[in-house]
Protein backbone atom coordinates (compact mmCIF):
# COMPACT_ATOMS: atom_id res chain seq x y z
CA UNK A 1 0.00 0.00 0.00
CA UNK A 2 1.06 3.59 -0.56
CA UNK A 3 -0.36 6.79 0.89
CA UNK A 4 -1.76 9.12 -1.77
CA UNK A 5 -2.63 12.80 -1.52
CA UNK A 6 -5.52 14.10 -3.56
CA UNK A 7 -8.63 16.24 -3.66
CA UNK A 8 -12.10 14.77 -3.11
CA UNK A 9 -15.75 15.69 -2.84
CA UNK A 10 -17.69 14.13 0.04
CA UNK A 11 -21.24 14.88 -1.13
CA UNK A 12 -23.05 16.23 -4.18
CA UNK A 13 -23.04 19.75 -2.71
CA UNK A 14 -19.53 19.79 -1.26
CA UNK A 15 -16.44 21.45 -2.74
CA UNK A 16 -13.23 19.61 -3.53
CA UNK A 17 -10.98 19.45 -0.46
CA UNK A 18 -7.62 17.81 0.37
CA UNK A 19 -7.97 14.07 0.96
CA UNK A 20 -5.50 11.32 1.90
CA UNK A 21 -6.14 7.70 0.92
CA UNK A 22 -4.38 4.39 0.25
CA UNK A 23 -3.42 3.09 -3.18
CA UNK A 24 -2.98 -0.66 -3.52
CA UNK A 25 0.47 -2.23 -3.57
CA UNK A 26 2.00 -2.72 -7.02
CA UNK A 27 1.10 -6.20 -8.25
CA UNK A 28 2.93 -8.32 -10.79
CA UNK A 29 1.16 -6.67 -13.75
CA UNK A 30 0.75 -3.19 -12.25
CA UNK A 31 2.53 0.09 -12.80
CA UNK A 32 2.70 2.97 -10.36
CA UNK A 33 2.55 6.35 -12.04
CA UNK A 34 3.53 9.69 -10.55
CA UNK A 35 0.79 11.99 -11.86
CA UNK A 36 2.16 15.09 -13.55
CA UNK A 37 -0.99 16.47 -15.15
CA UNK A 38 -4.69 15.76 -14.74
CA UNK A 39 -7.27 17.11 -17.14
CA UNK A 40 -10.56 18.50 -15.88
CA UNK A 41 -13.49 16.96 -17.75
CA UNK A 42 -17.08 18.22 -17.58
CA UNK A 43 -18.08 14.72 -16.51
CA UNK A 44 -16.01 15.23 -13.34
CA UNK A 45 -18.49 17.92 -12.33
CA UNK A 46 -21.52 15.89 -13.42
CA UNK A 47 -20.45 12.87 -11.40
CA UNK A 48 -19.44 14.88 -8.34
CA UNK A 49 -22.86 16.55 -8.37
CA UNK A 50 -24.56 13.17 -8.98
CA UNK A 51 -26.27 14.53 -12.08
CA UNK A 52 -26.35 11.05 -13.62
CA UNK A 53 -27.00 9.08 -10.41
CA UNK A 54 -24.81 6.42 -8.85
CA UNK A 55 -22.27 8.74 -7.22
CA UNK A 56 -19.93 7.12 -4.69
CA UNK A 57 -18.33 9.28 -2.00
CA UNK A 58 -15.69 10.21 -1.15
CA UNK A 59 -14.93 10.82 -4.83
CA UNK A 60 -11.52 11.73 -6.24
CA UNK A 61 -12.28 12.73 -9.86
CA UNK A 62 -10.00 12.76 -12.86
CA UNK A 63 -9.69 10.44 -15.87
CA UNK A 64 -7.32 12.40 -18.10
CA UNK A 65 -4.02 11.43 -16.51
CA UNK A 66 -0.47 11.97 -17.75
CA UNK A 67 2.45 10.92 -15.59
CA UNK A 68 5.76 9.14 -15.27
CA UNK A 69 6.18 5.46 -14.43
CA UNK A 70 8.01 5.14 -11.10
CA UNK A 71 7.52 1.44 -10.33
CA UNK A 72 6.59 -1.67 -12.33
CA UNK A 73 5.54 -5.17 -11.32
CA UNK A 74 7.63 -8.24 -12.04
CA UNK A 75 5.58 -9.26 -15.11
CA UNK A 76 5.21 -5.84 -16.72
CA UNK A 77 6.56 -5.72 -20.29
CA UNK A 78 4.63 -2.81 -21.77
CA UNK A 79 6.33 -0.01 -19.81
CA UNK A 80 9.47 0.65 -17.83
CA UNK A 81 10.44 3.05 -15.07
CA UNK A 82 10.92 6.52 -16.53
CA UNK A 83 8.39 6.14 -19.36
CA UNK A 84 5.66 8.72 -19.74
CA UNK A 85 2.25 7.09 -19.46
CA UNK A 86 -1.43 7.91 -19.67
CA UNK A 87 -4.56 6.64 -17.95
CA UNK A 88 -8.01 7.41 -19.28
CA UNK A 89 -11.53 6.55 -18.21
CA UNK A 90 -11.01 2.83 -17.56
CA UNK A 91 -8.78 0.87 -15.18
CA UNK A 92 -10.25 -2.62 -15.63
CA UNK A 93 -12.88 -4.77 -17.34
CA UNK A 94 -13.91 -8.44 -17.30
CA UNK A 95 -11.33 -9.16 -20.06
CA UNK A 96 -13.22 -12.19 -21.43
CA UNK A 97 -16.50 -11.00 -23.00
CA UNK A 98 -16.99 -10.35 -26.72
CA UNK A 99 -16.28 -6.64 -26.35
CA UNK A 100 -13.09 -7.13 -24.33
CA UNK A 101 -11.90 -9.82 -26.76
CA UNK A 102 -12.19 -7.22 -29.53
CA UNK A 103 -10.27 -4.51 -27.63
CA UNK A 104 -13.48 -2.64 -26.86
CA UNK A 105 -13.15 -2.63 -23.09
CA UNK A 106 -15.33 0.48 -22.81
CA UNK A 107 -18.28 -1.67 -23.90
CA UNK A 108 -17.47 -4.55 -21.54
CA UNK A 109 -20.62 -6.66 -21.31
CA UNK A 110 -20.03 -7.16 -17.60
CA UNK A 111 -19.35 -3.49 -17.00
CA UNK A 112 -15.97 -1.73 -17.08
CA UNK A 113 -14.26 -0.47 -13.95
CA UNK A 114 -13.95 3.28 -14.21
CA UNK A 115 -10.94 5.27 -13.07
CA UNK A 116 -13.05 6.91 -10.38
CA UNK A 117 -16.58 6.62 -8.99
CA UNK A 118 -16.39 2.86 -9.38
CA UNK A 119 -15.27 -0.12 -7.30
CA UNK A 120 -12.36 -2.48 -7.81
CA UNK A 121 -13.48 -5.75 -9.38
CA UNK A 122 -14.28 -8.33 -6.73
CA UNK A 123 -14.26 -5.85 -3.85
CA UNK A 124 -16.00 -2.80 -2.46
CA UNK A 125 -12.83 -0.68 -2.61
CA UNK A 126 -13.55 2.62 -4.35
CA UNK A 127 -11.47 3.68 -7.32
CA UNK A 128 -9.91 7.13 -7.02
CA UNK A 129 -8.90 9.23 -10.01
CA UNK A 130 -6.30 11.64 -11.22
CA UNK A 131 -6.79 14.60 -8.88
CA UNK A 132 -4.02 12.97 -6.85
CA UNK A 133 -0.26 12.55 -6.73
CA UNK A 134 -0.01 8.95 -7.99
CA UNK A 135 -2.04 5.99 -9.22
CA UNK A 136 -1.55 2.22 -9.53
CA UNK A 137 -3.02 0.62 -12.67
CA UNK A 138 -2.76 -2.75 -14.45
CA UNK A 139 -0.53 -2.41 -17.53
CA UNK A 140 -3.32 -3.32 -19.99
CA UNK A 141 -5.12 -0.11 -19.02
CA UNK A 142 -2.14 2.21 -19.41
CA UNK A 143 -0.98 3.81 -22.66
CA UNK A 144 2.53 4.90 -23.50
CA UNK A 145 2.92 8.63 -24.17
CA UNK A 146 5.50 9.96 -26.62
CA UNK A 147 8.02 12.53 -25.46
CA UNK A 148 7.20 14.40 -28.69
CA UNK A 149 3.92 15.57 -27.17
CA UNK A 150 3.43 18.60 -24.95
CA UNK A 151 2.57 16.51 -21.91
CA UNK A 152 0.32 19.00 -20.16
CA UNK A 153 -1.73 19.57 -23.32
CA UNK A 154 -1.86 15.81 -23.96
CA UNK A 155 -3.83 15.05 -20.79
CA UNK A 156 -7.30 15.78 -22.30
CA UNK A 157 -6.54 13.35 -25.12
CA UNK A 158 -7.33 10.55 -22.64
CA UNK A 159 -11.04 11.48 -22.69
CA UNK A 160 -11.90 14.36 -25.01
CA UNK A 161 -9.40 13.09 -27.55
CA UNK A 162 -10.41 9.44 -27.73
CA UNK A 163 -14.12 10.33 -27.50
CA UNK A 164 -13.85 12.17 -30.81
CA UNK A 165 -11.10 10.12 -32.49
CA UNK A 166 -12.87 6.77 -32.08
CA UNK A 167 -16.04 7.55 -34.07
CA UNK A 168 -14.10 9.35 -36.79
CA UNK A 169 -11.97 6.24 -37.25
CA UNK A 170 -14.86 3.78 -36.91
CA UNK A 171 -16.87 5.52 -39.63
CA UNK A 172 -13.73 5.81 -41.77
CA UNK A 173 -13.59 9.58 -42.08
CA UNK A 174 -10.98 10.64 -44.61
CA UNK A 175 -10.14 12.51 -47.83
CA UNK A 176 -13.01 13.39 -50.14
CA UNK A 177 -15.57 13.52 -47.33
CA UNK A 178 -17.48 16.48 -45.97
CA UNK A 179 -17.58 16.18 -42.20
CA UNK A 180 -19.44 18.41 -39.76
CA UNK A 181 -18.47 18.88 -36.12
CA UNK A 182 -21.42 20.18 -34.11
CA UNK A 183 -20.49 22.25 -31.06
CA UNK A 184 -17.17 23.96 -30.35
CA UNK A 185 -16.11 23.05 -26.83
CA UNK A 186 -13.74 20.59 -25.21
CA UNK A 187 -14.91 17.75 -27.45
CA UNK A 188 -15.65 19.79 -30.55
CA UNK A 189 -12.27 21.46 -30.78
CA UNK A 190 -10.63 18.02 -30.76
CA UNK A 191 -13.10 16.75 -33.36
CA UNK A 192 -12.10 19.56 -35.71
CA UNK A 193 -8.39 18.83 -35.26
CA UNK A 194 -8.78 15.10 -35.84
CA UNK A 195 -11.14 15.37 -38.82
CA UNK A 196 -8.75 17.81 -40.49
CA UNK A 197 -5.73 15.58 -39.81
CA UNK A 198 -7.62 12.62 -41.31
CA UNK A 199 -7.99 14.57 -44.54
CA UNK A 200 -11.68 15.50 -44.49
CA UNK A 201 -13.27 18.79 -45.53
CA UNK A 202 -14.30 20.04 -42.10
CA UNK A 203 -17.30 22.24 -41.35
CA UNK A 204 -17.70 23.61 -37.83
CA UNK A 205 -21.41 23.79 -37.01
CA UNK A 206 -22.27 26.22 -34.22
CA UNK A 207 -25.07 28.41 -32.93
CA UNK A 208 -22.56 31.17 -32.21
CA UNK A 209 -21.16 33.13 -35.18
CA UNK A 210 -18.44 34.61 -32.96
CA UNK A 211 -16.79 31.18 -32.74
CA UNK A 212 -16.10 31.13 -36.46
CA UNK A 213 -12.61 32.62 -36.35
CA UNK A 214 -11.46 30.20 -33.67
CA UNK A 215 -12.96 27.27 -35.55
CA UNK A 216 -10.89 28.15 -38.60
CA UNK A 217 -7.78 28.57 -36.46
CA UNK A 218 -8.33 25.01 -35.25
CA UNK A 219 -8.57 23.73 -38.82
CA UNK A 220 -12.17 24.11 -39.99
CA UNK A 221 -12.57 24.81 -43.70
CA UNK A 222 -16.02 26.35 -43.27
CA UNK A 223 -18.33 27.51 -40.50
CA UNK A 224 -22.08 26.84 -40.57
CA UNK A 225 -24.28 28.83 -38.19
CA UNK A 226 -27.12 26.44 -37.40
CA UNK A 227 -29.54 29.21 -36.41
CA UNK A 228 -29.31 30.66 -39.92
CA UNK A 229 -32.06 28.96 -41.96
CA UNK A 230 -30.53 29.96 -45.29
CA UNK A 231 -27.16 28.49 -44.37
CA UNK A 232 -28.80 25.26 -43.19
CA UNK A 233 -30.75 25.02 -46.44
CA UNK A 234 -27.60 25.56 -48.50
CA UNK A 235 -25.87 22.66 -46.73
CA UNK A 236 -28.86 20.26 -46.76
CA UNK A 237 -28.19 16.66 -47.84
CA UNK A 238 -24.46 17.29 -48.26
CA UNK A 239 -22.60 15.78 -45.28
CA UNK A 240 -20.98 12.35 -45.22
CA UNK A 241 -20.67 12.34 -41.42
CA UNK A 242 -21.67 14.52 -38.48
CA UNK A 243 -19.94 14.38 -35.11
CA UNK A 244 -22.38 15.83 -32.58
CA UNK A 245 -20.53 16.95 -29.43
CA UNK A 246 -23.34 18.99 -27.81
CA UNK A 247 -23.42 17.88 -24.12
CA UNK A 248 -27.07 18.68 -23.34
CA UNK A 249 -30.42 17.59 -24.73
CA UNK A 250 -31.28 19.40 -27.97
CA UNK A 251 -33.21 19.10 -31.22
CA UNK A 252 -31.32 16.72 -33.49
CA UNK A 253 -33.87 16.81 -36.33
CA UNK A 254 -32.44 19.85 -38.17
CA UNK A 255 -28.98 18.27 -38.19
CA UNK A 256 -30.31 15.04 -39.71
CA UNK A 257 -31.44 17.14 -42.66
CA UNK A 258 -27.80 17.97 -43.37
CA UNK A 259 -26.87 14.34 -44.03
CA UNK A 260 -26.58 12.68 -47.41
CA UNK A 261 -28.51 9.48 -48.08
CA UNK A 262 -27.13 6.62 -45.95
CA UNK A 263 -24.94 9.00 -43.95
CA UNK A 264 -24.48 9.02 -40.17
CA UNK A 265 -24.67 11.44 -37.26
CA UNK A 266 -22.88 10.23 -34.13
CA UNK A 267 -23.69 11.53 -30.64
CA UNK A 268 -20.77 11.71 -28.22
CA UNK A 269 -21.90 14.39 -25.76
CA UNK A 270 -25.52 14.06 -24.68
CA UNK A 271 -26.40 11.25 -22.22
CA UNK A 272 -30.00 12.25 -21.51
CA UNK A 273 -33.19 11.86 -23.56
CA UNK A 274 -33.40 13.89 -26.74
CA UNK A 275 -35.86 16.76 -26.41
CA UNK A 276 -37.70 17.10 -28.71
CA UNK A 277 -37.54 13.42 -29.74
CA UNK A 278 -36.08 12.36 -33.05
CA UNK A 279 -38.81 12.25 -35.70
CA UNK A 280 -39.02 9.04 -37.70
CA UNK A 281 -39.11 11.01 -40.91
CA UNK A 282 -35.64 12.36 -40.12
CA UNK A 283 -34.12 8.91 -40.61
CA UNK A 284 -36.61 7.09 -42.84
CA UNK A 285 -36.36 9.45 -45.80
CA UNK A 286 -32.76 9.07 -46.86
CA UNK A 287 -32.06 5.90 -44.88
CA UNK A 288 -30.03 8.00 -42.48
CA UNK A 289 -28.39 6.84 -39.27
CA UNK A 290 -28.30 8.30 -35.76
CA UNK A 291 -25.82 6.53 -33.52
CA UNK A 292 -23.52 7.07 -30.56
CA UNK A 293 -20.00 6.32 -29.40
CA UNK A 294 -18.25 6.19 -26.01
CA UNK A 295 -14.53 6.86 -25.52
CA UNK A 296 -12.42 4.00 -26.96
CA UNK A 297 -10.72 0.75 -26.12
CA UNK A 298 -7.13 0.65 -24.95
CA UNK A 299 -5.64 -0.43 -28.30
CA UNK A 300 -7.43 2.40 -30.07
CA UNK A 301 -6.43 4.87 -27.36
CA UNK A 302 -2.79 3.92 -27.91
CA UNK A 303 -3.31 4.31 -31.66
CA UNK A 304 -4.72 7.79 -31.05
CA UNK A 305 -1.81 8.82 -28.83
CA UNK A 306 0.63 7.69 -31.52
CA UNK A 307 -1.40 9.53 -34.19
CA UNK A 308 -1.26 12.69 -32.10
CA UNK A 309 2.50 12.39 -31.69
CA UNK A 310 2.90 11.94 -35.45
CA UNK A 311 0.66 14.88 -36.35
CA UNK A 312 1.46 17.22 -33.46
CA UNK A 313 -2.09 17.21 -32.10
CA UNK A 314 -2.85 18.20 -28.51
CA UNK A 315 -5.67 20.04 -26.75
CA UNK A 316 -5.87 23.79 -26.24
CA UNK A 317 -5.48 24.06 -22.47
CA UNK A 318 -5.38 26.46 -19.54
CA UNK A 319 -3.26 25.34 -16.59
CA UNK A 320 -4.46 25.58 -12.99
CA UNK A 321 -3.05 24.62 -9.60
CA UNK A 322 -4.96 22.04 -7.58
CA UNK A 323 -5.71 24.68 -4.94
CA UNK A 324 -7.79 26.55 -7.55
CA UNK A 325 -9.72 23.55 -8.83
CA UNK A 326 -13.08 24.65 -7.38
CA UNK A 327 -12.83 27.97 -9.23
CA UNK A 328 -11.94 26.06 -12.40
CA UNK A 329 -15.08 23.94 -11.99
CA UNK A 330 -17.18 27.09 -11.60
CA UNK A 331 -15.71 28.54 -14.78
CA UNK A 332 -16.13 25.26 -16.66
CA UNK A 333 -19.82 25.18 -15.69
CA UNK A 334 -20.13 28.59 -17.39
CA UNK A 335 -18.18 27.42 -20.47
CA UNK A 336 -15.48 29.92 -19.52
CA UNK A 337 -12.49 27.96 -20.81
CA UNK A 338 -10.84 27.51 -24.21
CA UNK A 339 -10.92 24.60 -24.31
CA UNK A 340 -9.83 22.39 -21.38
CA UNK A 341 -8.46 22.99 -17.91
CA UNK A 342 -5.49 20.87 -16.85
CA UNK A 343 -4.22 20.62 -13.27
CA UNK A 344 -0.47 20.88 -12.73
CA UNK A 345 -0.19 18.16 -10.10
CA UNK A 346 3.18 19.44 -8.90
CA UNK A 347 1.06 22.02 -7.07
CA UNK A 348 -0.29 19.37 -4.70
CA UNK A 349 3.11 19.41 -2.96
CA UNK A 350 2.83 23.14 -2.20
Amino acid sequence: MSLAQGYAVHSNTAPLVPFSFERRAVGANDVRIEILYSGICHSDLHQARDDWGGALYPMVPGHEIIGKVVEVGAEVTKLKVGDFAGVGCLVDSCRHCGACDHDLEQYCENGPTFTYNSTERGSDQLTFGGYSDHIVVEQRFVVKVSEKLDLKAAAPLLCAGITTYSPLRHWKVGPGQKVGVIGLGGLGHMGVKFAKALGAHVVMITTTPEKGADAKRLGADEVLVSRDAEQMKAHANSFDFLLNTIPVSHDTNPYMGLLKRDATMCLVGVLTELDPPLAGVSVIFGRKHLTGSAIGGLAETQEMMDFCAEHGIVSDVEMVDIQNVNEAWERMAKNDVRYRFVIDMASIKA
